[in-house]
């Protein structure tokens, strides 16, 4: 099968279920560092609801790969225990029994050549008995310092090659490095032996139904765009707050923090999403070619002047939801001294004909005192109103926020009468949610990708210039807080006081989600 990008086929603006195939062409989902979470917990159950779905052709498999020893056999159970956990009494025995079959598992070693031999066997057996045509999708869900070397011996092997009609597609997991340097060395590494089109980079946050769903109110209702500009909105506040800590990832965090964890690559799609123009078609080439003008457009932060337009904080003990929390420099793998941001804040302009002059205030967080991931877009003040000051005294500016989770909608607050004899002014706000206006469980966001992978989509996969253009600009940021010491929040709070004064500065402030 050739690969199927279909750039230059013009598409309605709107992606629509009934545009993809029911199936994909028949294949094999390789992935590396099988006996990981990622596997067990959003892979395969997504897998596994694109089989219960009949979205997964029957000549379908599976291959994972680890230093773990295991058999097949151990390697299924295991992945049907966790899928039990996820939703005790809803996995399908008929669905299981189908969609296990195609699922194997080979131990060894990423950094040997010799697993690649064996791999490379393996999958013409497969090829042979299950007739999945030579198509491979190569996953790495391992340690990212192992990116390299599985791609090195991918490649040496010869595995990267489309051969006889076969497909090879190489699924890369963020972070995308750990700042410009390292970003461009991988992509350096990884387009030694895969095409760029061969390459899709994963931010699950693409696949959520709310994300993508930013580009359908924007481009499918008329009345949005036209006020979509500097002339109608005063700012834009972008929030992905967390009330959980680091769950046990103590190691990760300390080398992660929320910077490279969530703004590089979340944080940084949503803004794209926002701010970009309408792409003439909903395809892989116009849709990244827009987000990279935005990231493009974005006012360099020089490193002197990091101290006024962002802000990191590290959570204290506090309280969530009536609980104590330990802060986190109490948490395991932590350093009792660590300087490791669990909060950002950033002002950001996008200097363009839209934005020009339009800040983008942009925080993250754990231990805040909710989960919410939310846009919120504010309109000017009406330049006049004819009712008297003590009427309109609880009047605010109209607010556009487009929840994207936990409670997935849209909410748009105006002004309106309130009822009685004289003219009081008030905000209220008119709510859409997805969850009743549809009555269709939404589907998690891998399912979706790892449809797109397997049909040859990458609209909903970053580009290697999306990747390296998020960590130019936070580049100056990483380099600053490279010294110097991080401020404090108690956990169960919304950051650090600066984060507040990042605002009010400008004389605005935070929502409270």
């Amino acid at each position: 099968m050739a690969l199927t990008t279909r750039e230059s086929r013009p598409q309605e603006v709107l992606r629509d279920e009934t545009r993809l195939p029911q199936t994909p062409e028949p294949g094999v989902i390789v992935i590396f560092g099988a006996s990981g979470d990622l596997t067990s917990r959003k892979l395969v159950p997504a897998l596994y609801d694109l089989a219960a779905a009949r979205r997964l052709p029957m000549e379908f498999a599976v291959v994972g790969i680890s230093r773990t020893t295991m058999s097949h056999e151990e390697f299924r159970a295991r992945l049907r225990r966790a899928l039990e956990e996820q939703r005790p009494g809803r996995v399908s025995e008929e669905v299981w029994e189908s969609f296990s079959e195609g699922i194997f598992y080979l131990p060894g070693d990423s950094k040997k050549p010799e697993t690649y031999r064996e791999l490379k066997d393996f999958l013409e057996k497969l090829d042979r008995e299950r007739g999945t045509g030579g198509n491979r999708a190569y996953y790495m869900a391992s340690s990212p310092s192992l990116f390299p070397a599985i791609v090195e011996h991918l490649g040496e092997a010869g595995m990267s090659r489309e051969e006889d009609g076969g497909y090879a597609r190489l699924v890369v997991e963020k972070p995308f490095g750990r700042d410009l340097e390292s970003a461009r060395a991988l992509n350096a590494d990884i387009q030694r032996y895969f095409r760029e089109d061969q390459i899709y980079r994963i931010d699950h946050y693409l696949g959520k139904e709310t994300v993508q769903n930013i580009l359908a109110l924007r481009f499918a209702n008329g009345i949005f765009e036209p006020v979509w500009n500097q002339h109608y909105v005063d700012h834009v506040q972008i929030t992905v707050a967390e009330d959980i800590g680091i769950e046990g990832r103590g190691a990760f965090y300390e080398e992660a923090g929320a910077l490279r964890d969530i703004v590089q690559n979340h944080l940084m799609q949503v803004l794209c999403l926002t701010a970009m123009e309408p792409p003439v078609a909903f395809d892989a080439t116009p849709v990244r070619e827009e987000k990279v003008k935005v990231l493009k457009a974005v006012r360099p932060i020089r490193r002197e002047e990091v101290g006024e337009v962002a802000v990191r904080g590290q959570y204290d003990r506090g309280w969530i939801f009536g609980e104590e929390v330990p802060g986190y420099r109490e948490e395991e793998g932590v350093a009792p001294d660590s300087e490791t941001e669990t909060y950002v804040a950033l002002k950001l302009f996008i200097d363009n004909w839209r934005w020009a002059g339009v800040p983008f205030y942009v925080r993250a967080g754990k231990r805040l005192p909710k989960k919410v991931t939310e846009i919120a877009i504010q309109f000017h003040r009406t330049p006049h109103t004819p009712f008297s000051g003590s009427d309109t005294r609880q009047l605010e500016p109209n607010l556009l926020v487009i929840r994207i989770q936990p409670e997935e909608g849209v909410s748009l607050k105006i002004g309106a009468k309130v009822p009685g004899t004289g003219f009081e002014v008030r905000s209220v706000n008119m709510d859409l949610l997805y969850g009743t206006a549809f009555m269709t469980e939404v589907p998690d966001a891998y399912q979706r990708l790892l449809l797109d992978l397997m049909l040859g989509d990458p609209t909903l996969f970053i580009r290697a210039d999306e990747a390296e253009g998020a960590w130019s600009i936070l580049q100056p940021v990483l380099e600053a807080w490279s010294e110097g010491e991080v401020s404090r929040y108690p956990a169960g709070s919304w950051g650090p006081k600066e984060a507040e004064e990042l605002l009010a500065r400008d004389g605005r402030r935070w929502r409270r989600p």
